[in-house]
Order: C-alpha cells, then sequence, then structure tokens
C-alpha cells in the first residue's frame, strides 16, 4: 500500500511542528525546563547556605573552611548562570524569585551554622540532593536526545561526586 505524497508531507509538517528550533522534541523541552527549573531553586538554596557557612563559620579549621567555602559559592554562582541559560535555550524562562526558589527547592536550608563537622555534612547532604534531581535531568535528557543538557549535567555530576569524596575523606568517613 503506497501513502500518497499529500500524506506525507502532512506527517512530515506535523512532526516539525512539535519540534523546537533546536530540532527537540516541544514538550520533551518543557518538561526539561520545569526540571532544570527545580535544579536552579535548588542551587540557589545551596549557593546561600555556602554564603551563610563561608560568614558563619568557626573554629580550629576556620581558615582552611571559610576557603573552601567562597570556592564552593563562586562555583555554584557559575552553575547557575548556566543553568539560567540553558533554560532560556531551550525557550524556557528560569526562576528568579526567592519565593519562588523556596517552593520548589529540596536542598535542606543551613541558619546559624558554625560548627566545621556540621557545615561540611550540610555541604554534603546538599550536594546529594543536587545529584538526585542531576540525575532525573540526565536521564530525561537522554531520552529527549538534548545533549546539550546532557553534558552539562554529566559534567555537573562527575565534580559534585568527586566533592562529596572529599567532604567526606575529610569528615573520617
Amino acid at each position: 500500500m503506497l501513502i500518497s505524497h499529500k500524506f506525507e508531507v502532512s506527517i512530515k509538517n506535523d512532526k516539525k511542528m512539535n519540534k523546537s528550533i533546536l530540532g527537540l522534541d516541544k514538550k520533551e523541552s518543557a518538561n526539561l525546563v520545569d526540571n532544570l527549573n527545580g535544579l536552579l531553586s535548588n542551587f540557589q538554596i545551596y549557593y546561600q547556605n555556602l554564603r551563610g557557612l563561608h560568614w558563619n563559620i568557626k573554629g580550629k579549621n576556620f581558615f582552611q573552611l571559610h576557603v573552601k567555602f567562597e570556592e564552593f559559592y563562586t562555583d555554584s554562582q557559575v552553575k547557575i548562570d548556566d543553568i539560567a541559560e540553558r533554560i532560556l535555550t531551550l525557550q524556557g524562562k528560569p526562576l528568579h524569585t526567592f519565593t519562588d526558589y523556596i517552593n520548589n527547592a529540596s536542598v535542606p536550608v543551613g541558619k546559624d551554622i558554625s560548627n566545621d563537622v556540621e557545615a561540611v555534612n550540610l555541604v554534603v547532604n546538599s550536594l546529594s540532593e543536587l545529584l538526585k534531581i542531576e540525575r532525573e535531568i540526565l536521564n530525561l535528557s537522554d531520552e529527549a536526545n538534548d545533549e546539550g543538557t546532557n553534558s552539562m549535567m554529566s559534567d555537573f555530576i562527575a565534580e559534585q561526586e568527586k566533592t562529596i569524596w572529599m567532604l567526606n575523606s575529610w569528615l573520617g568517613k
């Protein structure tokens, strides 16, 4: 049975209408944007935690951790920008209010933490939560053939896994 040329063109046009300017499925991209906004929210809470840890750390490990937390929040700032720009690339709108961040985040909030072990445990727990979100986005981006998001998540995951290992070593775990 032959398919008419008009029918073939109609099917191709329907498929093109479901594709974004990047050639990705619009529904899958919208789902990725939602998940990336969740990651953005979590990174913003994580970033603010790191600022607080940097400012409030006390004790014998002050000099070591003060510098380390600054390193972490500077890195997080770059990742926040990368995530927001990826959302824009996928034709979405990045969340940008603290209300949105608080309502969409699952990373634990650290308040008034000055103890070194408690501070490092907060960072490890936060990174573990970020990894869960990033792995979910990695799976979604793989299914959507979104190599840009997939690559970003792979890079984040590899770096954060190493950081967790190092921090756990510092904790003696």
